[in-house]
């Protein structure tokens, strides 16, 4: 019987990505691999595609800071989720679990501590969040993304191993992300499309608004056997043994279409993300400012579910609820970043060299992890910061503007920071926490 792991994490995508990065490396070293997460959670949804595991739901209450019903109701589903994770740990006996974080970890933890089993913990922001608080005092260790966060953690308990980035990241080809999006004429996408598209599962005759209905909240477990459709026939890459050959193309179809904006052909790309979840406030922000936007820009805007609006569809305005598979390639296309300021996308902005604008969420509305974030990137010179008490469609544009018109001072500054090779890092961390 070989050896076996278990994850945790849940709640946002940004509770799942890490877990998601880390799952290839323990499939090819033939673990076996379980995920507990909630019931529901987009952690269910997120893990669906993967062969490689077996997913176990719990009950879970969410931990306010605030009055609400709810909170008389969840001490209750923590305690049921703390029972079902115990009897699944026992039942399972796994060498070790690895923790994300989010609500639906605590009782995981709880879980295995009561089993005897070793539990690593990672913590993206620079300091714990409540879940992490209160599951760190029963953690074998804590893998920190910030060193600063050392300093909000029991002495010994640390290990710093930088940000995980998912392999497939850097991977995407601009020229599919154009084709996806649209953002090409239909005779330029549909080469792109047929040379490259390897990660897009959109005909050019399909709209964004259909598409981001479509959209599968799911990322591969291995980006090199990713199912794709191109004009609707669904492939596999390893199958086409002309791989290679079509990267080429693309790279130059992302020539011709550099080609056309020095001579003004191609607007530049600003993509918008609001966390997985999305943001009403950047999302009324951007759509107050659209029309100037759109003279200098074409906009990819990842809105959020149930919050993309048909009627503001342009040739310049592409709206998805969420974009999972494509996403390298979005990211490859766009030259600047608006985003929330959520560690797991900040940092992959930075490994990606994506000038960025944060507005992060507001301490009313959040325990301030990401005013910290933000601030801890534009002190190191990586990013602007505009507050969202500040927006207005006045500010947010002159914002874009400075970013962008600045965006050389940003590369570079993001070009001279340290590369970490993390996820083998951690991996390994892992296996030598695992019980024999």
């Amino acid at each position: 019987m070989g050896r076996k792991i278990m994850f945790t994490g849940g709640g946002t995508a940004g509770h799942v990505t890490v877990n998601l990065a880390l799952i290839p490396r323990f499939a090819e070293a033939d673990w076996q691999i379980h995920y507990i997460g909630s019931e529901n959670g987009i952690e269910k949804q997120l893990t669906a595609p993967l062969e490689q595991l077996t997913y176990h739901g719990i009950a879970t209450g969410k931990l306010r800071r605030y009055l609400d019903w709810q909170n008389v109701k969840d001490p209750f589903k923590v305690i049921k989720g703390v029972f079902q994770a115990y009897r699944l740990i026992q039942r399972e006996k796994p060498n070790v679990i690895f923790s994300k974080g989010g609500f639906v970890s605590v009782p995981v933890v709880l879980g295995a501590w009561l089993n005897r089993v070793p539990v690593l913990i990672h913590e993206s922001d620079l300091t714990p969040g409540l879940a992490n608080r209160i599951a760190i005092p029963f953690a074998t260790g804590v893998c920190t993304t910030f060193p600063e966060t050392a300093q909000h953690l029991p002495s010994g308990k640390a290990h710093y191993v930088g940000a995980v980035i998912r392999d497939e990241l850097g991977k995407g080809v601009a020229s599919r992300g154009r084709a996806y999006c649209g953002l090409l004429p239909a005779s330029e996408a549909i080469d792109a499309a047929a040379s490259g598209a390897a990660g897009s599962s959109q005909t050019l005759s399909k709209t964004p608004q259909g598409q981001a209905s479509k959209e599968s909240a799911a990322y591969s477990a291995n980006p090199a056997k990713l199912v794709v459709n191109i004009s609707g026939k669904s492939v596999r890459a390893e199958e086409s043994a002309a791989e290679t050959a079509k990267v080429s193309a693309a790279s130059a179809a992302d020539e011709k279409v550099a080609s056309r904006a020095e001579t003004g052909g191609a607007k530049p790309v600003l993509l918008i993300m609001g966390g997985s979840l999305g943001s009403r406030a950047i999302n009324k922000a951007v759509r107050s400012a659209l029309s100037e936007l759109t003279r200098k820009f074409s906009i990819v805007h990842l809105c959020g579910k149930g919050q993309v609006e048909p009627a503001l569809e342009t040739a310049d305005y592409k709206q998805y609820e969420y974009i999972n598979e494509q996403l390298p390639d979005v990211l490859a296309m766009s030259d600047m970043v608006l985003s929330r300021a959520g560690s797991n996308a900040i940092f992959e902005f930075l490994h990606l060299r994506k000038p960025m604008l944060l507005i992060p969420l507001t301490k009313a509305q959040s325990r301030g992890d990401q005013l910290l974030n933000a601030d801890s990137f534009k002190s190191s010179g990586f990013c602007e910061v505009l507050h969202e008490e500040k927006v207005t469609s006045e500010t947010l544009l002159a914002a874009i503007e400075d970013v962008y018109q600045n965006r050389a001072a940003f590369i570079k500054r993001m070009e001279q920071e340290e590369r970490r090779d993390t996820l083998s890092q951690l991996y390994e961390l892992i296996v030598s926490s695992a019980r024999k």
